[in-house]
């Protein structure tokens, strides 16, 4: 199912391949991308420990069509086309999950030590029809996870930049990977999360927003 909606678009053999015509002669309605060009660890931050030599970096997998279309209202010959969307299976994707993901890595060895998705599974996802039996993993969710390190803990935010993100902060084990703590904040987090001392208690301040909400300054402490 998942090779028969793509059957009329065109795959990119490298990163360099550029767009194709929406309505190219040859029936295809333009390239497939993965990631899209929002990347797939482009734009969000990772987080480095520089005594363990190990960084969390987040990621995503999202399928875009890159088009090129004839805009009847400019003078340029072809321009970005948008009438065309990414293939899906009854709105499903047609790559499989994690959407999103954090993944520690560490940096003498080059070896991936763990991955987790960045976000709970959707409902459109884990109620679907066609999933109905399927024993699903955290599928995770393609946004901007933003995610802070600190000496034990790894904290992460689902953050923005796609749909179905939640205003969930959650407290993961840095050496596992495994979620020890989750949290609802006010709103989606928006700005990188950071980390301070006052008074000997311990602080994560973070921007929120993004929802049709102004946006806030908050900030947390830790328990002693």
């Amino acid at each position: 199912m998942a090779l028969e909606a793509i059957q009329d678009f065109r795959l990119s053999p490298s990163i360099y391949t550029p767009p194709s015509v929406q309505d190219h002669p040859d029936g295809t309605r333009g390239l497939l991308s993965l990631p899209s060009s929002t990347g797939g660890a482009n734009w969000e931050h990772s987080a480095f420990d520089p005594e363990t030599g190990i960084i969390y970096v987040p990621s995503r997998t999202q399928l875009q069509v890159l088009a090129l279309a004839k805009n009847p209202e400019s003078d340029i010959d072809l321009s970005q086309g948008f009438g065309v969307r990414a293939p899906r299976v009854q709105g499903l994707e047609v790559v499989k999950p994690p959407y999103g993901r954090i993944t520690a890595i560490d940096m003498n060895t080059g070896d991936h030590l763990w991955m987790i998705a960045n976000a709970d599974t959707p409902d459109r996802i884990a109620n679907h029809p066609l999933l109905e039996g399927v024993d699903l993993p955290r599928t995770g969710i393609p946004t901007r996870s933003s995610v802070l390190a600190t000496k034990t803990l790894l904290f992460i935010g689902e953050g923005t930049g796609g749909a179905g993100a939640s205003p969930i902060y959650r407290a993961v084990d840095k050496a596992t990977g495994d979620i020890l703590h989750e949290m609802e904040l006010p709103d989606n987090q928006t700005g990188l999360p950071m980390t301070y001392e006052h008074d000997g208690k311990q602080y994560i301040a973070m921007w929120v927003g993004g929802s049709g909400q102004p946006t806030q300054l908050i900030a947390y402490a830790l328990p002693d």
